[in-house]
């Protein structure tokens, strides 16, 4: 299914064999004799690599063969699924059995930090077959959602071998938890003037607090690539910032007519871009778990040396202030910051399982914040809480009348203004989230979301909400 005004890709040889029978029949001949060749890693790095990268080139021309997604009969797309599940079997057990090799080779001997984009491309151009490249998934932003091949999945598949094993996997959690160079850019500004604006958030430092609001009116907050790549920049340079002792994390007013000059906290992944293929495995669904929001609970690596005295990392403490309405990923947040305020009126929900898709890190988190019961509801059940629920207090500290919420924020500031507070919410987070812990639940995060964005429930679901959308009055 298409929806409205999304165009289909056209296949660039002209007409295919797919309504042949004849040419059908020699199609999946040609499939059954390339699977029986399905190689089973067994042999040496090189070796195994070596029959890895024939076995997918074949299954790339087997694909190539077919028009574009979108375009495929029934048939077509049955062949295709066969083909792509064969190639991620062949390089799971690859990944599987070469992972910490792998990992040496392109880290050199883990010398090197490579964020998770950095590390996937370095290993497309290093072993052939193994991941798409840079080009091939720059290929697929030309599809909707529903129209892309899917090659992100053998990304996760790479990245669940490499946080599979534990002393590659916290070096590639170390790597992520480093200062981007973009806010080592920003840093001297920011310490100079107290603000920086990036495209969807303003940073401003405000006596020992800086202030994080998410500013993208158009989409009511919803999370999409350019906002979280501004949320890391922001949130390192609050912790890179030495004038900076606490955290503020709060939406801005809203242009919507339906919330026009009330805040938002968040609505959650932007559906839309999700839709058109907008959303990023690498810098989006895994960069944004593994980035700054590791970073506000574990904080922001700037001594890689095990030994550096006096620690690794530099921490601070985050308060949220909630208005209106913290959805998906906006609630999320909040299981990752030290103190929640939520206005009388504000809700709190996590539709993430009624979308098709894994929201983040909170089945790993909620459990523990607010029992098992509970959280099976809210993930499970889709249920919504109130702020002024009852239930909703092991999720939010203060509720406060919303024309008292800017008071309520300095005095937080004030209160969660201390060294002490530091010391000990980072002892707390070491015993409330073990980083081998994380990172075992990052393992199987990177498959399992991988699929869900491209399952068809998904795919069907997020297309009917955006075709109800496309017909709706413009605002």
């Amino acid at each position: 299914m298409t929806a409205p005004g999304a165009a289909r890709a056209t296949h660039p040889s002209g007409p295919q064999s797919g309504g042949h029978p004849d040419a059908d029949s020699a199609e999946a001949g040609r499939l059954e004799a390339w699977l029986a060749g399905e190689p089973v890693p067994g042999g040496t790095l090189a070796a195994d690599a070596g029959r890895l990268a024939a076995y997918a080139a074949e299954g790339d021309a087997l694909l190539a063969a077919m028009p574009p997604r979108l375009d495929r009969t029934p048939g077509q797309l049955a062949r295709a699924e066969r083909v792509h599940e064969s190639c991620r079997r062949v390089r799971s057990r690859f990944a599987h059995r070469h992972a910490a090799a792998l990992y040496a080779e392109l880290t050199e001997s883990m010398t090197r930090y490579l964020r998770l984009p950095e590390l996937a491309y370095a290993a497309a151009e290093r072993y052939p077959g193994l991941l798409p490249t840079r080009e091939r998934i720059a290929g697929e932003l030309a599809h909707i959602q529903a129209g892309k091949e899917g090659w992100e999945i053998d990304q996760g598949i790479f990245l669940r071998a490499v946080l599979r094993l534990p002393e590659e996997g916290r070096h590639l959690m170390d790597a992520m938890l480093r200062p981007t160079p973009r806010a080592e850019e920003l840093l001297p500004a920011f310490r100079r003037e107290g603000r920086v604006e990036l495209p969807a958030l303003l940073l401003e430092r405000r006596g020992g607090a800086a202030h994080l609001t998410f500013h993208n009116p158009r989409a009511l907050n919803a999370e999409d690539n350019g906002l979280i790549a501004d949320m890391e920049t922001a949130v390192d340079l609050a912790l890179l910032d030495e004038q900076v002792r606490v955290g503020v994390l709060r939406g801005g007013v809203m242009t919507h007519p339906r919330y026009q000059g009330r805040r938002v906290f968040s609505a959650g992944i932007n559906l839309s871009d999700l839709h058109k293929g907008r959303i990023s495995y690498l810098d989006f669904l895994m960069g944004r778990e593994m980035g700054y929001i590791a970073k506000l609970v574990h904080g922001l690596l700037t001594e890689p040396e095990p030994a550096a005295w006096p620690r690794r990392t530099v921490q601070k403490p985050w308060i949220a202030a909630v208005d209106t309405f913290a959805i998906g990923g906006g609630m999320q947040l909040l299981l990752a910051v030290d103190h929640v305020l939520a206005a009388a009126d504000s809700y709190l929900s996590l539709p993430a399982a009624q979308e098709g898709i894994i929201p983040g890190a909170s089945d790993f988190r909620l459990t523990r914040i607010a029992g098992a019961r509970l959280a099976r509801q809210i993930i499970l059940g889709g249920r919504k809480l109130w702020a002024a629920e009852p239930e909703a207090r092991c999720l939010v500290d203060e509720v406060v009348e919303p024309g008292e919420m800017d008071a309520a924020v300095e005095a937080s500031v004030a209160h969660f203004d201390s060294p002490a507070v530091v010391g000990n919410r980072r002892m707390m987070n070491l015993t409330d989230e073990p980083r081998d812990a994380f990172r075992a639940y990052l393992a199987e995060f990177a498959v399992e979301q991988a699929l869900r964005i491209y399952s068809r429930d998904v795919i069907d679901k997020v297309e009917r909400r955006y075709a109800a959308r496309s017909r709706r009055p413009a605002d």
